[in-house]
């Protein structure tokens, strides 16, 4: 059973709100900054890691930066910030979540980019905390 959600995704900065760029789109992954984070979410074992999720792969970065880029992200279409209703959090644990959108995956499948197998072995083989593995297992936000 999943927590009832809501799903927020801005479209394009221009023009349809809903409209998905492939050029933004890839020319906003590619920064190596948002390309690891976007690894990180293709490679969540849910794939859709909180923000404490991705602060822990990505110590380098605080979670403001981690959120920016997020923003980013979903600004262009990229990824989906999945919210669980305000009825239904568990205080003391992430309420955000964030996935690829299901344009983004087709975009970056058809230039194989971010290939889901290759990146989930990889985030398996970081060690993780006993906290980063119970948030890791927490039912996730699904979209709509």
């Amino acid at each position: 059973m999943h927590p009832k959600t809501q799903r927020t995704n801005a479209g394009g900065d221009q023009g349809d709100p809903g409209a998905f760029d492939s050029w933004t789109a890839l020319q906003k992954s590619t920064d190596r900054t948002r390309a690891n984070l976007i690894a990180d979410i293709v490679g969540h074992p849910q794939g859709a890691p909180s923000v404490k999720e991705l602060d822990y792969m990505n110590p380098s970065l605080e979670g403001d930066a981690i959120r920016r880029h997020l923003s980013i992200l979903q600004d262009v279409g990229v990824v989906e910030e999945l919210v669980v209703e305000p009825g239904n959090r568990i205080r003391g644990y992430p309420y955000k979540f964030y996935r690829l959108s299901d344009e983004a995956r087709e975009l970056f499948d058809r230039n194989d980019l971010f290939p889901r197998e290759a990146w989930q072995r990889q985030y398996a083989r970081v060690q993780r905390t006993g906290e980063i593995k119970d948030l890791e297992e927490m039912p996730r936000p699904t979209a709509d």
